[in-house]
C-alpha cells in the first residue's frame, strides 16, 4: 500500500468486498500495491465469510482498514458500509471496485484526473476487460435500453480490437459495478446504493438516481481494469439469475420514464416467460441445474408481484 500519502491530490478510499473469497480478494490488494496515485486507501469490507477469510486476508495485509459484518448483507450494503467509513474519513471520493478485478497501475489517476477535470462528473468507470480471455471487453459503460427493458454494457464479449480507434472519454448511462469512482459531494447528494436491490442493479439504480441530481457520469479508455465475472456467486446461478430477474423487474418500475414503464415490464416479463418455458419442456434441459435455475425465475416473478424484495428468502 503507498508509503507516502502525497495531499495535493484528492484522498480515495477503495471499497472492496469479500464475501468467502479470500483467494479473489488478496489478488486485488496484490495490483493496488501497484498504483502510482497517492492518496488511496484500501477498505477490505468481509460481507459475514465463514470460509476463514477474514484470517487469510488479515494476515497477508495486516495494515489494510477491515470492517467485518457479521452476516451477509449483499451487495450494495456491503459496499455502503465502507462507504461509510470513507466518508467519515474525509474521503473525496470512493471507489468501489469488485474483489474479482485486477487494476493497471495508472487506473486510480486516470479516473481523478477527469473527475477533477470537471465537477459535474460524479461517476467515473474504466475500460473494463474480461480476466480471461484478456483481450476480450466487460464493459466500455454501460447504457439503459428503456425501450427493451434491457441495460447493456457496451462491447461485452467483444475482442477489443474489433473496437480500435473508436475508444474516447464520453458521458455513458452507468458504470457497472464491478469498478467505479464516486465524488463525495455525489455521495452527500444521491446517497450510497440502495440496499433494496441486495444484489445487481443497484449500480444501474445509482446511476439514474446520479443524473436526476444533475450530475454526469463518464466513461474513460485510459483507466484499466480486468474483471472475473461473477466469481462469487457464478455467472449462471440460481441466486443470481434470481436477483437478475427480480431485480430488473423492480428497476425499470421505478426508474423507467411513464412511456415506457409497462412496455420494459412486459418485455422483461415476456423474456423470462420463455426461458421458463424452454427450460421446462425442451429435453435437453431436464436436469437438476435447469431446474433449479426455473424455480428461481418463477420465484422472481413471485417477489416482484408480492413486492419482496432485499434478500431472497431461502
Amino acid at each position: 500500500m503507498p508509503e507516502n500519502i502525497t495531499q495535493n491530490n484528492p484522498l480515495v478510499y477503495v471499497v472492496i468486498l469479500n464475501w468467502n473469497n479470500a483467494e479473489d480478494t488478496l489478488a486485488c490488494l496484490e495490483s493496488l500495491q501497484a498504483s502510482d496515485y497517492n492518496p488511496f486507501i484500501p477498505v477490505v469490507v468481509d460481507n459475514g465469510s465463514s470460509d476463514g477469510s477474514v484470517e487469510k486476508i488479515r494476515a497477508a495485509f495486516p495494515e489494510v482498514k477491515r470492517i467485518e459484518l457479521t452476516s451477509n448483507l449483499g451487495y450494495a450494503e456491503g459496499n455502503n458500509a465502507g462507504i461509510r467509513l470513507a466518508m467519515n474519513s474525509n474521503a473525496d471520493y470512493v471507489m468501489i471496485l469488485n474483489n474479482d478485478t485486477l487494476v493497471e497501475p495508472e487506473m486510480l489517476a486516470e479516473l481523478v484526473a477527469l473527475a477533477e477535470s470537471n465537477q459535474q462528473i460524479g461517476m467515473i468507470g474504466p475500460m473494463m476487460y474480461c480476466f480471461q480471455p484478456s483481450d476480450t471487453i466487460f464493459a466500455l459503460g454501460s447504457f439503459v435500453d428503456w425501450h427493451r427493458g434491457e441495460t447493456i454494457n457496451r462491447g461485452m464479449f467483444q475482442p477489443s480490437k474489433n473496437l480500435e480507434g473508436n475508444l474516447k472519454a464520453e458521458k455513458v448511462d452507468f458504470i457497472t459495478g464491478c469498478g467505479v469512482l464516486v465524488s463525495r459531494k455525489l455521495l452527500e447528494e444521491v446517497g450510497a446504493l440502495d440496499p433494496i436491490y441486495y444484489l445487481n442493479f443497484e449500480d444501474a439504480d445509482w446511476g439514474v438516481r446520479a443524473q436526476r441530481q444533475g450530475f454526469e457520469i463518464w466513461y474513460t479508455p485510459k483507466a484499466i481494469l480486468w474483471h472475473k465475472v461473477s466469481a462469487t456467486l457464478g455467472q449462471a446461478s440460481p441466486k443470481n439469475t434470481y436477483y437478475m430477474t427480480r431485480n430488473a423487474l423492480l428497476f425499470f418500475w421505478r426508474n423507467a420514464p411513464p412511456g415506457y414503464r409497462w412496455q420494459a415490464l412486459t418485455r422483461i416479463i415476456l423474456r423470462t416467460l420463455r426461458t421458463i418455458s424452454a427450460w421446462t419442456f425442451k429435453p435437453e434441459y431436464w436436469n437438476e441445474s435447469f431446474r433449479k435455475l426455473r424455480q428461481a425465475n418463477l420465484l422472481a416473478l413471485r417477489d416482484f408481484s408480492l413486492g419482496n424484495f432485499g434478500k431472497m428468502e431461502g
